[in-house]
């Protein structure tokens, strides 16, 4: 079992910069963590992943160059860096970990991650 316990959520006028984190407990082996959205209406959408013990990275290209995910295994939680926000980045973000398998971290579905948290909200005003 794990579990993840995301915050950072908030509003902000676009252009502006959230960080959020994922603080994770329990089992402590976890192949990969990512971060995931959900607009209202919206399937879930991959936003980027971290490989937790090599720390490679892979992102969405709607969000390359705008957000950085990076991770403290000292703290087993991981961190992303929102900049740049606009309006379309409005959802509830998910942080999710692949314990089971073996996922990698180009591999953007969903159902190759175990365990969610709970989400925490991001707003972005026009």
């Amino acid at each position: 079992q794990v579990q993840l316990v995301e915050s950072g959520g908030g509003l902000v006028q676009a252009g502006g910069s959230l960080r959020l984190s994922c603080a994770a407990s329990g089992r402590t082996f976890i192949y990969t963590m990512g971060w995931f959205r959900q607009a209202p209406g919206k399937e879930r959408e991959f936003v980027v992943a971290i490989g937790w013990s090599g720390g490679s990275t892979y992102y969405a290209d709607s969000v390359k160059g705008r957000f950085s995910i990076s991770r403290d295994s000292a703290k087993n939680t991981v961190y992303l860096q929102m900049n740049s926000l606009k309006p379309e980045d409005t959802a509830v973000y998910f942080c999710a970990a692949a314990v089971l398998r073996r996922t990698v971290v180009a591999d953007t579905s969903p159902f190759k991650y175990d365990y969610w948290g709970q989400g925490t909200q991001v707003n972005v005003s026009s």
